[in-house]
């Protein structure tokens, strides 16, 4: 049997907190910086940063392999930027941004306002059974989510932990709280895939 190992996108953004928690959770880890990279890993974290950044700096070939690894069912979960990358639609999108489209929600970025206007709060997450310390920075907010689209948790009635299939995202940073718990989650569905 493969040992378990999780992809981080290390192009840009706050990768190496990811790093962390999961070598918390005793969990091996790669930092993906290439397109053949995704290969070697059973599951991806795409983490936050600055969208229009990493938009740019993630070539064709980049895409293409991520888009074709979800549609073989790896899971894949999205923090902050990432979960702008993921989206199927951006609402205030650059012209030139292309987002992943493999979950089916509309996101605004930056929605919550400016670097100084970032903010904690206490969420509850019913399905995960806990509470958590969550981190907005920057954070964008999902406007609209598609039918098949499972919200996990909310902030003063908007979703903020959704899940379509194998991908999970989050418009607040879980690898900035000292509860492993969306990780955790995340890793149970990779492996049981």
């Amino acid at each position: 049997m493969t040992k378990l190992k999780i992809g981080v996108l290390g192009i840009q953004g706050d990768f190496l907190e990811h790093l962390h928690i999961l070598s918390a959770l005793n969990v091996d880890t790669k930092i993906v910086k290439y397109a053949d990279e995704i290969e070697d890993v059973q599951g991806l974290i795409i983490p936050g940063g600055e969208s229009t950044t990493i938009d740019r700096l993630m070539d064709d070939e980049f895409r293409e392999s991520i888009v074709d690894a979800a549609r073989k069912g790896m899971p894949i979960f999205g923090t902050c930027a990432g979960a702008i990358m993921l989206a199927k639609k951006i609402h205030d999108a650059k012209e030139w941004q292309r987002p992943l489209g493999l979950i089916d929600i509309e996101i605004k970025r930056n929605a919550y306002g400016r670097q100084r206007d970032s903010f904690d709060a206490v969420i509850n997450i019913p399905s995960l059974g806990t509470i958590i310390r969550a981190v907005f920075i920057r954070a964008p907010e999902i406007i609209n989510i598609g039918p098949k689209v499972k919200e996990l948790a909310n902030f003063e009635e908007l979703p903020v932990l959704v899940q379509e299939n194998n991908i999970l995202v989050s418009t607040f940073h879980p690898e900035l709280s000292a509860n492993p718990s969306v990780h955790r989650y995340f890793l149970t569905f990779v492996r049981s895939n």
